[in-house]
């Protein structure tokens, strides 16, 4: 593991034990749209719709 990595997690994980619930619902989310993100970015390289 890195470091900036283990720094992400410790930030992740202070962040879910000051706001709770919330900030658990708002990283679902967000990691939902980079889900969806991802899968667009596949699906128009598989089009041939290129930069």
């Amino acid at each position: 593991m890195t470091t900036q990595l283990v720094g992400d997690l410790l930030i992740l994980a202070l962040a879910a034990r000051v706001f709770g619930a919330d900030a658990v619902a708002l990283l679902r989310r967000l990691a939902a749209a980079g889900v969806r993100a991802g899968v667009n970015e596949m699906t128009r390289a598989e089009r041939g719709e290129g930069r």
